[in-house]
């Protein structure tokens, strides 16, 4: 990926939404908010907040003039559409690094938005260790106050390197630190994403966090 693109990329990565709305503009080429919406499953308010954010940075611009063909907006049935919203399409920028993004580039990025971030670092490591555990757990083992914690778990999950334990019912070798054969969940339990693990993994072999 090109030098120039790559604080862009860590842009996106702060906000896992982000990146769907671009992979979204992609298949569509041109797309307004409503239309994100429903393909996306993200609240219109949120829609337009990443919108504005993305135009900003620059990856994506809005599309002048009255009137779109279907061949420009591809999610569009008829041959041509007035224009009764504000549409946009990726910019050269935008295409650019899709197009060439690959998932080393996703966890080099990673790495640069989470390196210098202690508490962030200790939760990833600690996330692969117990495999999936509560906000209380990492505020004992981190020992920081679970005001401080929670909302680096909720930080680390919207960038999308944590995700919720899925299941209703954790078993006692997915979650490692429970003595119990299985455990009813009355919490939320975070553990790593595919990409996380892999970020972690990353961390490891640079000694960016100890094996």
């Amino acid at each position: 990926m090109e030098e120039a693109l790559k604080p862009k990329l860590r842009e996106v990565l702060r906000d896992g939404r982000f990146l769907k709305v671009l992979l979204h503009l992609k298949k569509a080429n041109v797309d307004y908010g409503k239309s994100i919406m429903l393909n996306t499953k993200i609240p219109i308010q949120e829609v337009i907040d990443i919108l504005e954010q993305l135009e900003k940075i620059g990856l994506i611009e809005r599309v002048h003039g009255a009137t779109l063909k279907n061949t420009e907006a591809k999610f569009k049935l008829s041959s041509e559409v007035h224009k009764h919203h504000t549409y946009y399409r990726l910019t050269r920028d935008g295409d650019h690094l899709l197009r060439n993004l690959t998932q080393q580039d996703m966890i080099d990025a990673y790495i640069e938005l989470v390196k210098n971030d202690e508490l962030s670092r200790d939760i990833l490591r600690l996330a692969e260790e117990l495999n999936a555990d509560h906000a209380l757990t990492y505020s004992k083992l981190t020992h920081k106050k679970l005001e401080e914690v929670t909302p680096k778990l909720e930080e680390l999950e919207k960038m999308g390197l944590l995700e919720e334990a899925g299941s209703k019912i954790i078993k006692f070798g997915e979650r490692k630190s429970k003595p119990k054969k299985e455990t009813r969940t009355h919490h939320k339990y975070y553990g790593l994403t595919r990409i996380g693990e892999l970020v972690v993994r990353e961390m490891k072999r640079k000694g960016i966090i100890p094996k």
